[in-house]
């Protein structure tokens, strides 16, 4: 998966997101944390804007996973951060698909 298609429809999302929400939605790039600078983007949005990321990109996203917060660390990732996230969790459910398709 190209990093550079998923931080164009990631951003595509957030700016949606703030729109549909009535919120404004600063100047994207890849060091905005959306959960924290982006106005009541929270963790009851993230699994919409993972589902409509993962619709975007034609991979579905498992909706346990959070691409937003780190799940050990509990900090809020960046873009690229988040972009990097989806990449990696892209490639992991196309090498499951191949194993289970042999």
């Amino acid at each position: 998966m190209d990093s550079t298609d998923v931080q164009k429809h990631l951003m595509d999302v957030l700016t949606t997101i703030q729109a549909i929400s009535g919120e404004t939605c600063p100047t994207l790039d890849p060091t905005i944390k959306p959960a924290e600078e982006l106005p009541k983007f929270n963790s009851k949005v993230w699994p919409v804007a993972a589902g409509m990321l993962g619709a975007a990109l034609g991979k579905a996203i498992p909706p346990e996973v959070n691409i937003f917060v780190d799940d050990a660390t509990k900090q809020a990732l960046t873009i690229a951060q988040t972009v990097a996230l989806v990449c990696t969790l892209v490639e992991q459910l196309n090498a499951q698909a191949a194993v289970a398709a042999a």
